[in-house]
């Protein structure tokens, strides 16, 4: 199969319409070609492309800020001598004076497939900007590694924030070229816009189910997103930032397993099989201990559980990260009832919310974890209408 930027490199005919205009390029450490060229250095080499800027969404365009809420700087590239712009330092949204060194952005990021991934809320502020501004956006698309399936909660009313960029759910099932179409319907976008499509993506084939396993290199979008299993559990474990569990940040796994100092990781699995046999399925767990060398829990030793997704159990179409997870948490909630769960801090600098909240677009999950009386079908009743109504709503947006 060919990435969006690979058809662009390899076909003189695509780029036609940027020859004399200023190309500016969004991209990360996972913006490659398929022979592994960063995709700025490939663009770089054309004779037809005139590079003018650069941007970094989260993390940087190097990658090299771990943790989250750690902002990277403007610098210029020393090769290319064009500056390269954060959209995760002093601002979130490129300034009037960033889009003015560019008539046409490429976007080319790797997502996961996953609402608070905060690369779709960058596109969703560039598309915003190039309106008010008479500005182009193409977007050179990829996989969504986690393929089509739609799960979890719909970010309600008052909630937006830079992890919520607006009322889809956890797992939106779509590709960044998509959600851009939808962006633009959603929020009556006048913008030139234009999706470099994938040949061949077959996301409902096995065994990547969204990911080309076997025909490309997995390279890290973010620090803590490592592998392909940690794309496929991130929409049900990035809950564990808003908690204090660890989330394995820290260890060689993170964000595909969970756990803390002082809780049994045996219990937990055995509670959730009790509750909810039905939301255990695709996948197998397994109690596992880790000493996290930094973050939450740092050098203590932990019980936890591992998801593991990558054997032949792994049922695609049954898996349910996010429905898994809040099943673990309702599990430490019946067998810890006091337990202090919910981290408070000011999680993307949203203050006065709980990161929990924050993390699912309102209250309604952490309600009911906490809510003694409620059960998985309870969970489900809510989650359910979210979930059919954006299978519904994006079907119009869906290229592949």
């Amino acid at each position: 199969m060919k990435f969006g930027i690979d058809r662009l490199i390899a076909d003189p005919a695509l780029r036609a319409p940027l020859k004399g205009r200023r190309v500016a390029l969004l991209a990360h450490p996972a913006s490659v070609t398929a022979d592994m060229t960063h995709s700025l250095d490939a663009l770089a080499a054309l004779d037809d492309i005139k590079l003018s800027a650069a941007f970094g969404p989260q993390h940087g365009m190097r990658g090299d800020k771990q943790d989250n809420m750690m902002e990277s700087p403007d610098f210029n590239d020393p090769q290319l001598g064009i500056p390269v712009f954060s959209l995760y330092g002093e601002v979130r949204r490129p300034s009037g004076q960033m889009m003015g060194t560019f008539d046409v952005v490429l976007i080319d990021m790797q997502d996961l497939g996953c609402r608070i991934y905060t690369f779709i809320t960058t596109l969703l502020y560039m598309l915003e900007e190039a309106a008010k501004q008479g500005k182009s956006v193409w977007v050179l698309d990829r996989p969504n590694p986690v393929g089509r399936p739609v799960e979890g909660l719909a970010l309600r009313p008052g909630w937006e924030s830079f992890v919520g960029a607006g009322p889809m759910p956890m797992r939106h099932g779509m590709t960044l070229g998509e959600l851009g179409l939808w962006f633009i319907r959603k929020y009556k976008l006048d913008v030139d816009y234009r999706v470099i499509e994938m040949e061949g993506w077959a996301p409902d084939a096995g065994p990547g189910f969204g990911w080309p396993l076997g025909e490309r290199s997995w390279v890290n979008p973010s620090p803590n997103a490592p592998n392909l299993s940690m794309a496929r559990a991130y929409a049900g474990t990035v809950m564990l930032e808003g908690t204090t569990l660890s989330e394995g940040r820290g260890t060689t796994r993170p964000l595909e397993l969970f756990g803390a100092p002082d809780i049994e990781a045996r219990k937990v699995m055995a509670k959730m099989q009790a509750l909810a046999p039905q939301w255990l399925e695709g996948c197998r767990l397994r109690d596992c201990w880790f000493e996290p060398t930094f973050h939450k829990h740092v050098k203590q030793l932990c019980n936890g559980v591992q998801i593991h997704v990558d054997s032949p159990a792994y049922d695609h179409d049954a898996f349910k990260p996010w429905r898994l997870q809040s099943l673990a948490f309702k599990a430490i909630r019946r067998l810890y009832p006091d337990y202090p769960l919910w981290r408070d801090f000011p999680y993307e600098y949203e203050i006065g919310k709980l990161a929990i909240d924050v993390i699912n677009g309102g209250p309604l999950l952490r309600e009911w974890v906490d809510d003694p009386n409620a059960a998985p079908g309870d969970l489900d009743k809510l989650t359910t209408p979210d979930e059919q109504s954006w299978a519904a709503e994006r079907q119009l947006h869906l290229l592949y």
